[in-house]
């Protein structure tokens, strides 16, 4: 039973209209998709769906909400590889304000303009928290130019969701070392913050410091649960399951297989309960 059936919340899910679809599709990310995962088309344009078809989707596979980001991802460069805008992401929640709801990008190069913003969505548009990718900034996890936002999350009460662990992408991976959240978790004790991609290759570090920081979590995203590494099925099963949450970043993962795959890993109703449903909508106050 993958529980509860039309609660499951997705943390992490990429605007999926075709406007959306056609921001990752001219970035990196495609070229990642097709190398990696064989799929040329994963964010083909023409695969984008409104909202409506979407809120089906979700419906066909039990799932009550999803969070997307008005995701930010620098190029080394200059410039951006990704650059979602914080109104394409609040006009697609508005159409279904009680299923889709917005996470702020976080953008280090705009300053304290890039915190306004992030203050602005979070209070006018309803964005439940802000979202990092720091690989693209060529900043780690633990960089000053980060704190204003960390600092204005903390003020708001939403939590910061960031990949941790490596990337795919030709990027230095050491941005996303779990170890430096240690710094960021004790700097700002009132702030909820969500490691997410299990932290993989460095998952037990993950785990490690969110056993330790009672504001830190574990985010099990993007990586299909067929290839978690067992120390991630075991703390999620045992002294984690309160400290972990689900997400997809569709459309790398599609509901239907990966739901399945959760199924397999044989967690009790309880474990599924907390991964799926009840921590992320108590850390996001869903």
């Amino acid at each position: 039973m993958v529980a509860p059936d039309g609660e499951i919340v997705d943390i992490w899910c990429n605007l999926f209209t075709r406007d959306g679809m056609e921001i990752y599709f001219d970035s990196e990310a495609q070229s990642v998709a097709a190398q990696i995962f064989g799929k040329e088309d994963m964010y083909a344009p023409e695969k984008g769906m409104d909202a409506d078809a979407f809120v089906e989707m979700m419906d066909a596979n039990g799932v009550d909400k999803v969070l997307i980001p008005a995701l930010k991802f620098g190029a080394l460069e200059g410039g951006m590889q990704i650059d979602v805008p914080h109104d394409l992401v609040a006009e697609v929640a508005s159409e279904y304000p009680d299923r889709i709801k917005g996470l702020a990008g976080i953008n280090p190069r705009e300053g304290m303009a890039g915190v306004a913003r992030l203050e602005e969505y979070v209070e006018d548009h309803g964005f439940v928290g802000a979202l990092l990718e720091p690989y693209g900034w060529n900043l780690p996890l633990n960089h000053r130019k980060y704190y204003p936002f960390y600092a204005k999350c903390a003020e708001l009460g939403v939590p910061v969701v960031m990949q941790v662990g490596h990337s795919a992408m030709k990027m230095p991976s050491k941005m996303g070392k779990p170890l430096l959240l240690d710094d960021v978790a004790i700097d700002f004790p009132d702030l909820t913050i969500v490691g997410g991609h299990t932290g993989w290759p460095w998952s037990s570090e993950l785990e490690a410091l969110v056993w330790k920081h009672s504001n830190l979590y574990l985010g099990a995203t993007a990586h299909a649960p067929k290839y978690w590494d067992d120390n991630v099925v075991q703390f999620i099963r045992t002294r984690g399951r309160d400290k972990a949450v689900f997400g997809t970043d569709y459309p790398v993962l599609e509901y239907e297989a990966t739901l399945a795959q959760i199924e397999e890993l044989g967690f009790s109703d309880e474990v599924e309960r907390k991964l799926l449903s009840e921590n992320a909508r108590e850390i996001f106050d869903l």
